[in-house]
């Protein structure tokens, strides 16, 4: 069907039905909602506050794809794009952050290194993509880049929010 006709057809309807009926009807004629959902972190009042602060400072953009923020909102999470990356703020210390193999670098699955000055621990995940955890730094902010994205320039656009909100020091 054409969507245009469709949505033309919708429009019209809608002048004819009271409130609720309207409600369900503008759900009806919309196009379907692809956005993205994150799990949103619930870290103690100290990092809660840095990660509202990097929230603020976040850039509009990361990797070429513009800013369109996970499900449920929250000032713990963001999102680019479709697929989506997704950060997380004061998300719990990756297991895998203390494990001696990483820091031996004998683990396949997960790498420590760092990105114009932010230290992350790289993970891959089931599927392709990767996780990226900040290390060294007061808060814990986690970002996921679906496979096929350039997690480089995920990490490069991001860098100067994660030293401007989330000082160096051990996170809590």
């Amino acid at each position: 069907m054409n969507s245009f006709r469709h949505r033309h057809r919708c429009v019209f309807r809608v002048f004819r039905l009271p409130a609720v009926a309207l409600l369900i009807t503008v759900a009806g004629c919309s196009s379907a909602d692809d956005s993205a959902s994150a799990a949103v972190p619930s870290p103690g009042a100290k990092v809660a506050e840095l990660c509202r602060n990097l929230d603020k400072v976040l850039p509009e953009k990361v990797d070429g794809e513009r800013r369109a923020d996970p499900e449920p909102s929250s000032a713990l999470t963001a999102g680019w794009g479709s697929p989506a990356i997704i950060l997380r703020c004061g998300v719990p210390q990756p297991p895998k952050m203390v494990d001696p193999k990483v820091a031996d670098g004998h683990d396949p699955d997960a790498v420590a290194g760092g990105v114009n000055g932010v230290d992350w621990l790289m993970e891959s995940e089931d599927g392709g993509g990767y996780r990226f955890t900040t290390a060294n730094r007061e808060a814990y902010v986690e970002v996921r880049a679906p496979e096929g994205v350039d997690s480089s320039g995920v990490l490069i656009d991001l860098a100067a929010a994660v030293k401007k909100a989330i000082p160096k020091g051990i996170a809590s």
